[in-house]
């Protein structure tokens, strides 16, 4: 079952159309934190049906608690960078006031001179993993829905501080539906897909992962509790602007793909003034 948060309330895609569903949810992220997964949804009532193309997805989870990213976490993003595959995950929190809905418009802070684009699969957690085994993460997983973790580079390079290169405002889109892990025939080959201005440039599947999404989310729970609604993004393969040596510019729309859920669109605004570049002394990125 594919959610979808519309301005009628949570739905159920059907076909071309969202299943309008009579519930007391406010979002999916309520279904989540009171109940451990999307379950609760299956039997309830349908009191409207739209029309897909006339509706602008909202952001799935509503209000998200916690939001955890691991830097190269693809085979295919280590051998085009030429860095050695990491022995441990490279983790980090970024700010939860940093997620934006699906269509949303990010606007691109003046002192930002390398805003970059990592579309992702990201995975909603529906019960608490507590130093737990890879067995147990993805019975513990409620969704699944596709995210760009929008980095900063140069900000990156001149901190090596992820949570600030990724942290602001609108720089974590994440939608724009929610699938259940169940409805997958394959887990472990997820594929991704990211586009800007409709040109293809990342294309891969999470059997790309150096740590499999069971194994990053188990390695995870060692260090910290997850807890029902939190957001882990899974890594991003290569084709980034990074890559490119090719930036992010004013009204680049960046399209991610991710098996089973709907389109994650995001758009970017620039501001007219030239970017400041942060000065410090540079350092090895991290993602």
């Amino acid at each position: 079952m594919q959610v979808v948060h519309t301005h009628r309330g949570l739905g159920r895609l059907d076909g071309d159309e969202i299943a309008v569903l009579e519930t007391p949810f406010p979002d999916a992220g309520a279904v989540i934190a009171q109940t451990g997964s999307l379950a609760a949804l299956h039997d309830c009532p349908v009191r409207a049906r739209l029309p897909l193309a006339d509706v602008t997805p909202l952001g799935p989870l509503g209000r998200v608690r916690a939001v955890w990213g691991v830097g190269l976490n693809y085979r295919s993003k280590a051998e085009h960078t030429g860095r050695a595959l990491p022995t441990d995950p490279i983790l980090y929190l970024s700010s939860s006031s940093s997620v934006l809905a699906p269509h949303g418009t990010v606007e691109v802070p003046p002192g930002v001179a390398e805003p970059d684009y990592e579309g992702e699969i990201a995975v909603v957690l529906g019960r608490r993993l507590d130093r737990a085994a890879p067995a147990e993460v993805w019975p513990a997983v409620a969704a699944i829905t596709a995210a760009n973790d929008m980095t900063a580079r140069d900000v990156m390079r001149a901190t090596s501080a992820p949570v600030l290169a990724k942290s602001y405002p609108g720089f974590t889109p994440l939608g724009a539906s929610l699938c259940e892990p169940a409805d997958f025939a394959d887990l472990g080959a997820i594929r991704v897909r990211t586009t800007v201005n409709g040109v293809l440039h990342q294309d891969d599947t999470s059997a790309g992962m150096i740590f499999p999404v069971d194994e990053l989310l188990s390695r995870l729970s060692w260090f910290a509790a997850l807890e029902p609604g939190d957001v882990v993004l899974t890594g991003t393969p290569a084709g980034t602007g990074q890559d490119r040596s090719c930036f992010l510019a004013d009204g680049d729309e960046v399209r991610v793909e991710v098996t089973g859920v709907l389109p994650l669109i995001t758009r970017v605004v620039r501001p007219t003034a030239a970017a400041v570049p942060v000065d410090h002394e540079l350092a090895e990125p991290v993602s």
